[in-house]
């Protein structure tokens, strides 16, 4: 069974940086495109990272170019988003997604994505 497990959300000031873990279960997260979305209250869910395979660069949304890079850990079976320079802006509920295929310039739609994790809440203070 495919499941994610997000962790490593909290409260953060502005400038700061936090680095969220998403676990992986019951595939091979080498072959499969994992991305990172991001859901704030009454908005809707943005696409602002994904890998398409593992070694693969990965693509990443305007807002937070620059800031995010993603990184992964074969061992762990664990990708990662590094989140650097944070701003209140950036304060959602933060998810990982995956899919044995995505087409490239769909990847920021969540209908793309059959797995998801539950989320884990990133908050910046201003």
């Amino acid at each position: 069974e495919v499941q994610l497990e997000e962790s490593g959300g909290g409260l953060v000031q502005a400038g700061g940086s936090l680095t969220l873990s998403c676990l992986t279960f019951g595939f091979c997260f080498r072959f499969y495109a994992i991305a990172w979305f991001r859901a704030a209250p009454v908005m809707q869910r943005e696409g602002i990272s994904c890998r398409r395979r593992h070694g693969t660069t990965p693509y990443y949304a305007e807002t937070v170019k620059g800031r995010f890079a993603v990184s992964s850990d074969v061992a762990k079976n664990t990708v990662y988003l590094q989140m650097d320079s944070l701003k209140p802006e950036d304060t959602a509920v933060y998810y990982c997604a995956a899919t044995s295929y995505v087409i490239t310039s769909a990847w920021t739609r969540p209908d793309q994505y059959g797995f998801w994790g539950q989320g884990t809440q990133v908050t910046v203070s201003s």
